[in-house]
């Protein structure tokens, strides 16, 4: 589908992609997350994402939720490293309701401490739920051992000490800091008419002054590998095993997701799940991920598995990690192996939720997005050879951080 990526009279970048759905989606995306915070104050940025709902100058926390679930719709936000997401989900003839709730949220949110006090509880239970959780909260200590003293290190809940800390006047500085005009992108897929939608978000969000203030982050540079054991309760062994990649500028980085992909994406046919689950039963979800940042990136494998298996099934990882990097793939396996990823990414279009978020984060980034069309293409370039190139360039497992969930004995 055609899409356009404007500016408002005021700067805001504003992004549309026109469907034909009775349902549309629009959102206000923020480069700005977890690493963004003052070291002091970890789980900022997501206390911030919980927060901004709980009243402005003229709703109170009540009406801002109903003014959307009153009409079927829903409203929604997600907090990572580098972005923080505001949106919402509701049938079309309601655009003007939510443009207009969600630059209320956005710009008038007046933070109550009773609502404040209120939502550390909810977020400390959201702690205590991670921490019952391995084989979630695993994700967030691997990333703290790969980005050890580093900013992308930091959990993106925090702890309950420092949110406990977190005052007001934190939230509004972190807001000044961050939420500035070329971190700020508006995002629509929807039913409406281009024309329809910039006069709506000109009323709303046209007439805000907003800081033009460059913020500076601090690259991740001294990596070393790291092996680490902790002992949880749990009945089964957890592990997590990768390396730093790519960016997301990174013109490798599609070979590499196609890799990545190959190798345990999403597939009940990837090599890991067939080497490890169907040939020789050891473990019930086993998957690689490849996260690229605006300056860093990270591959993983991750398994449960009983804990008298789990060097079996590491070897059984490298080993078929080994094997991308010594053997070209074929020609009938990278033609199967392309289609299944454009299937796959095809399938993720479907839902246009998933679209305006990726196409969103993308354009923070670039200021255009790829339609489907392109990153087919892009997919159908790849060759072998660069296959082999990117698992030889990022696959040294010497470089390899590791991180195990024991069970008590």
């Amino acid at each position: 589908m055609p899409h356009r990526v404007v500016r408002l009279r005021n700067g805001i970048r504003l992004l549309h992609i026109p469907t034909n759905s009775p349902i549309s989606h629009f959102g206000i995306l923020v480069d700005a997350g977890t690493r963004d915070e003052p070291l002091s104050r970890p789980g900022l940025a997501h206390f911030v994402e919980h927060t901004i709902f709980k009243g402005t100058t003229k709703r109170s926390s009540v009406r801002v939720i109903n003014r959307i679930e009153n009409v079927g719709g829903d409203l929604n936000a997600s907090t990572s490293k580098e972005e923080t997401d505001f949106y919402a989900s509701f049938l079309s003839p309601f655009y003007p309701r939510t443009i207009e709730l969600l630059a209320d949220i956005f710009f008038n949110a007046t933070f109550p401490e009773k609502e404040l006090k209120k939502e550390k509880t909810v977020v400390f239970e959201e702690i205590n739920f991670y921490n019952d959780s391995p084989s979630e909260l695993i994700f967030d200590d691997f990333e703290s051992l790969i980005f050890q003293n580093h900013d992308m290190g930091k959990s993106i809940l925090g702890s309950k000490e420092s949110v406990s800390k977190i005052t007001r006047s934190d939230i509004k500085n972190f807001i000044s800091s961050n939420y500035t005009l070329e971190n700020i992108i508006l995002c629509s897929v929807g039913n409406i008419t281009h024309t329809q939608l910039v006069s709506l978000c000109e009323k709303h969000f046209g007439s805000i002054v907003i800081s033009e203030g460059k913020r500076e982050r601090k690259p991740f540079l001294n990596y070393s590998p790291q092996t680490k054991e902790i002992v949880k309760s749990t009945s089964q062994t957890n592990v997590l095993t990768g390396v730093p990649a790519y960016d997301i500028h990174n013109s490798k980085r599609i070979p590499f997701l196609l890799l990545t992909n190959i190798l345990g994406g999403q597939g009940q046919n990837t090599r890991l799940n067939m080497s490890i689950r169907e040939k020789k039963g050891l473990a019930y979800t086993i998957e690689s991920y490849f996260n690229a940042f605006s300056d860093c990136g990270l591959f993983s494998v991750y398994f449960g598995c009983d804990s008298h298996e789990r060097n079996h099934c590491l070897e059984l990882v490298y080993r078929e990690i080994e094997k991308l990097k010594k053997n070209k793939l074929g020609t009938m396996q990278l033609f199967y192996a392309k289609k299944q990823f454009i299937g796959q990414l095809a399938l993720a279009r479907e839902s246009k939720l998933n679209e305006l978020l990726s196409s969103g984060h993308l354009a923070l980034f670039y200021n255009e997005i790829a339609d489907m069309q392109e990153n087919m293409q892009s997919v159908e370039k790849i060759t072998a050879e660069e296959l082999q190139e990117v698992a030889n360039e990022i696959f040294n497992l010497s470089n390899f951080s590791t991180l195990i969930y024991n069970p008590e004995e």
